[in-house]
């Protein structure tokens, strides 16, 4: 069975490889600074890199809430969550671990305690 670290960089190795190839494959499309999908309709190449670098944030935060949480379906919730609200998501997560902590707790803790904790 592969480790999780060797799951992990090979995840954000291809995160990073595709990026990196999407960026520079629209890049030859059309430069970014001519991107004018704010004031004139979206451009596709920079919206589309715009899309998939944003799902790959949601993506990364998603790791780190499968590391948090220990049922199957609290983390196929949070997936959905994520990926159809994306930040909103993301900071009621965020707002939710910080409500977690016991008091007196430095927020530090949410980054790495696992399981449930009691305020």
């Amino acid at each position: 069975m592969m480790s999780t670290r060797a799951l992990l960089q090979i995840l954000f190795a291809a995160i990073l490889l595709s990026l990196l190839a999407y960026t520079a494959w629209a890049s030859m499309q059309q430069p970014v600074w001519q991107w004018q999908g704010l004031t004139q309709g979206p451009d596709r190449w920079w919206t589309l890199a715009t899309l998939i670098d944003a799902y790959y944030g949601f993506l990364t935060f998603y790791v780190w809430v499968c590391f948090k949480e220990r049922g199957p379906l609290a983390r196929l919730l949070w997936f959905v969550l994520i990926m159809t609200l994306g930040n909103m998501a993301m900071a009621s997560y965020v707002l939710w671990q910080l409500h977690k902590l016991p008091p007196g707790a430095p927020a530090s803790d949410i980054l790495t305690s696992r399981g449930v904790t009691q305020r």
